[in-house]
């Protein structure tokens, strides 16, 4: 594992949406949360945190996300406390020096912004924390690869809604995509990463 001052902190949707207060509870998020505090907290300048923002109406997505919003309307924007779409209070205190890029799909690299902040910053590699293992994560960790990032994903630091979807998932990063992904431990980036 090469990690360096150039490598980023991805850290994907780990925000009220996905507490036990929002309308996709993901019960592990709480439990992993002080594992992306520490990594978070010992390099915010290195750190990006992405906000999964729903529309206000299922009409403002294009496609199949229609369908998907009015299967959940109670997750739309106007339906839910505004502040379930910000980060953790704990995570939110370290914007800025971390950045905060909203996105409206799964991955993060669908949003310019991301692609364009890491370039201008000479990335050269990911490590990745966040919720859910099996959708947002998974999605922005493909996309790192498809644009010829080495990623590293943090296996204390990851959740998920299912056990079964999130062990598969693990199981095809350390299998199918041995070449491009890495699992390793919270301990095992801060040991490595200067």
């Amino acid at each position: 594992m090469t990690l360096t001052e150039r490598t980023v902190h991805l850290c994907v949707d780990m925000q009220g949406l996905f507490s036990p207060y929002g309308p996709w509870p993901t019960p592990w998020l709480l439990r992993v949360l002080p594992v992306v505090e520490e990594i978070a907290g010992k390099f915010p300048e290195r750190t990006i945190f992405t906000r999964f923002i729903t529309p206000k109406a299922p009409e403002e997505m294009p496609g199949m996300w229609q369908h998907y919003y009015q299967h959940w309307p109670q997750a739309m924007r106007g339906n839910i406390d505004p502040a379930l779409l910000d980060l953790l209070p704990s995570l939110r205190r370290l914007a800025p020096p971390a950045m905060v890029i909203d996105k409206t799909r799964y991955s993060a690299f669908l949003e310019p912004a991301l692609r364009h902040h890491l370039q201008e910053r000479h990335a050269d590699g990911l490590v990745v924390s966040g919720s859910e293992t099996d959708v947002c994560v998974l999605a922005t960790v493909l996309g790192a690869v498809d644009l010829g990032y080495p990623v590293t994903v943090i296996t204390d630091a990851i959740c998920s809604s299912s056990d079964e979807c999130h062990d598969a998932v693990m199981k095809v990063y350390r299998g199918r995509y041995s070449q491009q992904i890495r699992a390793a431990s919270a301990e095992e980036i801060l040991q490595n990463w200067p």
